[in-house]
């Protein structure tokens, strides 16, 4: 009884690919890089009433990368602000450039060492409390166990293609870029330099480059290159999101998960199972992707 089953199934399936060859021609069958042709296959896989998983397999064209590496940072604040701002919060997540699906997942929590208290509105901005950071590692260890983690990943392989992603330039822009483009500031705008230049390196200690920087720690190379989402977005859409994750999730009619400024952790306290921004990051990206979008590095290379 079970082969006469067996050939049945075997039938059906050639069937249902000779219909597909059918409806779609050839290309079906070769890599799709038109986002044009994708759409059209897409809309004639459904017209015909072949399944949503199959019609996806069409709907997007190739990435330049096998992996984006999607990345969101939360730092020590206050009003006013405080100097340097020290990483508290270290997740990234590693989407497949060919699925757009979420694969692994590294997150820490960041003992600060220069401002070790939170302050009252950094723990309101970011849910984060001061007992995730007590007895956390420092900065430097994170960073050791970030290159344990890209080791244990297969993405310090030189064949293989991996990019950071930011909903920003900040989370890793360089002193060097800041103080040109504060020059440039001057310039147009007939400003004195050394203040806004003093301004700008302040500012620049925000994020991971400043703040390796001011403890004398090295950066990985793999951090010197970067996709910033906004910039993404607005090259894809036509339009710059002002409002960060929440002008993009609305103009893609996607509903913005979890709380804004959280870890990809689940804080256990103030904010229960919460979810971040990077899921929203890694939805945009799915999204733009399916519309036919291939992401390229923004960031200038140094």
């Amino acid at each position: 009884m079970l082969a006469p089953l067996q050939t049945g199934a075997a039938r059906f399936s050639s069937y249902l690919l000779s219909r597909a060859r059918k409806v779609l021609g050839s290309h079906l069958f070769s890599p799709c890089g038109v986002p044009e042709f994708c759409s059209i296959s897409t809309r004639k896989l459904a017209a015909h009433g072949f399944g949503a998983s199959m019609a996806a397999m069409v709907s997007f064209p190739p990435q330049r990368y096998h992996y984006f590496l999607v990345l969101d940072f939360e730092a020590t604040c206050d009003k006013p602000q405080i100097h340097p701002q020290e990483i508290i919060e270290f997740p990234i997540l590693k989407l497949n450039g060919r699925t757009m699906e979420i694969e692994s997942t590294f997150h820490m929590y960041v003992q600060p060492v220069v401002h070790p208290q939170l302050t009252p509105f950094c723990t309101e901005l970011t849910g984060i409390i001061q007992a995730m950071v007590d007895g956390q590692p420092s900065l430097q260890q994170v960073l050791e166990r970030v290159d344990e983690w890209m080791a244990k990943e297969g993405l310090l392989d030189p064949n293989v293609k991996s990019i950071f992603v930011t909903c920003g330039d900040w989370d890793l822009k360089v002193m060097t870029q800041n103080v040109r483009e504060a020059l440039q500031l001057c310039w147009l705008f007939s400003l004195p330099p050394p203040a806004l230049v003093s301004s700008s390196i302040a500012i620049v200690n925000f994020w991971l480059p400043g703040q390796c920087q001011y403890l004398g720690l090295p950066v990985a190379d793999y951090f010197k290159q970067w996709i910033n989402l906004k910039k993404a977005y607005s090259f894809a859409m036509g339009c710059w999101p002002k409002n960060g994750l929440l002008d993009m999730n609305k103009g893609l009619s996607l509903q913005h998960i979890g709380r804004p400024h959280s870890g990809i952790g689940q804080s256990l306290h103030k904010f229960p199972w919460q979810l971040d921004d990077c899921k929203n990051i890694a939805n945009i990206m799915k999204t733009l992707a399916y519309r036919g979008f291939i992401f390229k590095q923004t960031s200038k290379p140094f």
